[in-house]
């Protein structure tokens, strides 16, 4: 079933399996239980380790249980995890099979610790970047905690399920049958949302750090490539980040990095956290930068973080990027994961068989309507300007699909709703001011992006568009200060342009730490 070289990659990592492992499956008669039978029986012929069970009693079908052999150490899938879940299922059969973990000692620790009954029901699709590291997660904390249980839910194969519990986004989360939340969430934070008591503690921990010399705020191209220019000098480097990776986690395909010719966002995201690693970087993830002062007397620079911890550091590198942007009409935010979404290829499974809008004609736009028109029944495109901004080539794709109507000079007004999901929307059409609605079941934005810099608002000079204005070498209007990438005034939004941008802003804070260290005396006898 399995692609030889993948099927070869498995077999060896699963020498890490070292405790027995049992493979429990409920199937039926169907092809998907056929086609999960085929790929357990697989996995169970690489290892010694690994048997498969096929007397499972679990009420959805086809699943299948990962078990440690003689324990209640187990984790369960419901569908079969493949696609962007392959990893997962890698990662659990490794760590139910007793390799460890690579997460934090302390952070473990705390799940293990954590008290109380969770039973944990995860819902996604094949095709979301952002649900693995979900499932990933809630997976290790069953395999840690026995009050800790986790079943990952294939939402396309249990529409039912789904249109019952209104998932309308991935990755949804449950805990004891309640929604606990949804959307992209690391290990870390889920545990501070269990454990009251841990953001606190973290926060009094990191106001605790020496001052660094080079702290970079954000965690995407730009940020991870500034702490690796700063660490490579030899000086202390910290690096702040509430996802690292940033809008890179949410990009399905890069085929424009010089020397790599082809790779997926997640992925580029790990290996980028991976070589920050390799280099003396003091790494604070789920943290986001709140404030900015510089003292003027002694130049040090405070970053306050939402947390409320308070950083100390020399000079500063601002990487914060950007994020999605919203229409800002009545109902988006309320039905935002409720219909309401901006990732068509994570959320779009979801939406199998009913009618949906994209918002925006650029070619973000036109790429999520060509791609939802395969699965949906219908799609409405909805443009502000009087034409399509997408290239030529994806306009005619996009006007040759049946099922996709497109809308120019049409102003969305409102999301309705019936109080738990989207029912439609409002528009008025900018040539003739009349007002019209559109019975959908889902809203997908794709308008661009904002830059993340509200919270430097009256620090530093910002663009009439909230982009951090920066010079040549990446400074900013605040001596010390620098910044890099989506979130400046440096054109081309583009990740090879990023990481350009974060070197630059490194070596820059770099040369104004050794020339603000050199006496005015020693400078003038140089």
């Amino acid at each position: 079933m399995l692609e030889a070289a993948l099927a070869t990659q498995l077999k060896g990592l699963l020498t890490n399996v070292t405790m027995p492992v049992e493979l429990v499956s409920t199937l039926d008669e169907g092809a998907k239980s056929a086609e999960l039978a085929e790929l357990l029986d697989e996995i169970a012929g690489m290892s010694e380790h690994i048997h498969h069970d096929r007397t499972g009693d679990d009420p959805r079908t086809p699943s299948f249980l990962i078990r440690r052999a003689g324990t209640d150490i187990a984790v369960q899938f419901a569908g079969i995890p493949l696609g962007h879940e392959f990893s997962s299922l890698v990662l659990a059969l490794l760590q139910v099979g007793g390799h460890p973990s690579k997460e934090a000692a302390d952070l473990l620790e705390q799940v293990r610790d954590l008290e109380g009954d969770y039973h944990f029901e995860t819902y996604f699709s094949l095709s979301c970047q952002n649900c693995p590291d979900v499932v990933q997660a809630l997976n290790l904390m069953a395999v840690l905690n026995a009050r800790i249980t986790h079943t990952a839910i294939d939402g396309s194969l249990f529409q039912d399920e789904v249109d019952s519990r209104q998932v309308m986004a991935v990755p949804t989360v449950f805990v004891n049958g309640e929604l606990f939340d949804s959307g992209r969430m690391n290990l870390e934070q889920i545990v501070g949302k269990l454990d009251s008591g841990a953001a606190k503690r973290t926060a009094a921990s990191l106001s605790e750090k020496d001052r660094f010399d080079v702290l970079v705020v954000g965690g995407g191209p730009s940020g991870a490539t500034a702490s690796v220019y700063a660490a490579r000098k030899g000086i202390r480097t910290g690096i702040v980040a509430e996802r690292f990776g940033g809008q890179v986690l949410d990009t399905m395909a890069i085929e424009n990095f010089t020397s790599v010719s082809y790779t997926e966002g997640p992925k580029f995201a790990a290996e980028l956290e991976n070589q920050v690693r390799q280099y003396d970087v003091d790494i604070m993830n789920s943290q986001r930068g709140a404030t900015l002062n510089r003292d003027e007397e002694t130049g040090v620079i405070s970053v306050g973080l939402a947390s409320g911890a308070e950083l100390q550091s020399r000079t500063v590198v601002i990487s914060t990027g950007a994020r999605w942007r919203s229409m800002d009409v009545p109902g988006e935010a309320e039905y935002r994961n409720k219909g309401v979404t901006y990732c068509p290829h994570c959320d779009g499974p979801l939406f199998k068989g009913k009618r949906v809008a994209v918002i925006g004609g650029g070619n973000s736009g036109v790429e999520a309507a060509i791609d939802l028109a395969g699965i949906v029944s219908h799609v409405t495109l909805v443009e502000f300007d009087a034409e399509l901004r997408a290239d030529q080539v994806l306009q005619r794709k996009l006007r040759s699909l049946p099922n996709v109507d497109v809308l120019v000079s049409a102003m969305t007004t409102e999301v309705v709703g019936d109080g738990g999901k989207v029912t439609g929307l409002t528009y008025t059409s900018r040539t003739t001011d009349e007002s019209h609605s559109l019975d959908l079941d889902g809203v997908f934005v794709q308008i661009g992006l904002l830059p993340n810099t509200e919270w430097l608002e009256g620090t530093l000079e910002l663009s009439p568009r909230g982009e951090i204005v920066v010079d040549e070498a990446g400074r900013t209007s605040l001596p010390g200060v620098f910044a890099a990438g989506d979130c400046t005034t440096v054109p081309f939004k583009q990740i090879v342009v990023a990481a350009g941008a974060g070197a630059t802003a490194a070596l820059s804070a770099f040369d104004h730490l050794i020339r603000t260290d050199v006496p005015a005396e020693a400078a003038a006898v140089s």
